[in-house]
């Protein structure tokens, strides 16, 4: 069963003149243009000035992202407040004092695919740099209609989207999610959701949004193909892991 990892590892698709027989994952298929700054929680997760995952701001200092999108390695930055990544050197870039990924994360099956990042310095929130809220239920009914947004992938080999795009995407049943990905998914700790619309590769990290409320962090989907009817996307369910974010924060 190929898995197929939602960001942007060593650049890949940024940079043509590499080759990658890996697949790793970054954008929004099947999406329209997100309004400037209508999500602006959102942020742009960046490594040598290169978006490689999203990511979320939950408070003034902290930010919720998936644990794959850092290799234990590499120097992050966080730019806040983008709609357009072009114009990101305009924005707010901070750096990231500390990375505090799930002691329990694993990447071979996924599993406690969630990171916690401390920013060297509090963003100042205003109309374009907000925070959104974390789920208070543990249970995301089946059929309930939510929403993705990156800066990956416009389609599974198509070019990455310098502004942000969005998608409506379906909830799917537990079951359901089981019998598509088997051993591979979870239930404790992930949802599944598929739409006309989805996550494509470097839209890992960013949330699934039901309501006004973060649910889901963006993590794998199929590796043959973005947004697979037979193989949702799945996303870490964040309600499992409100009791960690305290301890850590």
């Amino acid at each position: 069963m190929t898995i197929i990892i939602l960001s942007l590892f060593l650049l890949a698709s940024l940079l043509p003149h590499l080759t990658i027989t890996a697949h790793v994952n970054v954008g929004i298929v099947n999406g329209t243009e997100a309004k400037p700054h209508s999500r602006p929680y959102m942020v742009s997760l960046q490594m040598n000035g290169y978006h490689i995952c999203g990511g979320f701001l939950i408070s003034d200092q902290w930010v919720l992202t998936a644990a794959h999108c850092w290799n234990r390695r590499d120097i992050l930055t966080v730019v806040v407040g983008a709609h357009d990544l072009r114009k990101s050197k305009c924005l707010d870039r901070i750096g990231v004092k500390s990375y505090i990924p799930h002691p329990n994360y694993k990447g071979g099956p996924i599993r406690n695919d969630i990171m916690l990042l401390k920013l060297k310095k509090r963003v100042k929130l205003n109309n374009k740099v907000r925070l959104i809220s974390l789920p208070k239920d543990r249970n995301i009914k089946a059929g309930t209609r939510c929403s993705v947004a990156g800066w990956g992938r416009l389609a599974t080999n198509g070019p990455g989207s310098n502004r942000l795009m969005e998608a409506v995407t379906i909830v799917k049943n537990q079951a359901e999610c089981q019998r598509s990905w088997g051993f591979s998914y979870l239930a404790s700790q992930m949802i599944c959701a598929y739409g006309y619309g989805g996550s494509c590769r470097g839209d890992s990290g960013g949330p699934l949004v039901c309501g006004n409320t973060a649910v889901g962090i963006t993590s794998f989907g199929a590796g043959y193909g973005c947004n697979s009817p037979e193989k949702p996307n799945v996303y870490t369910k964040i309600s499992t892991y409100l009791q960690w974010f305290q301890l850590q924060m």
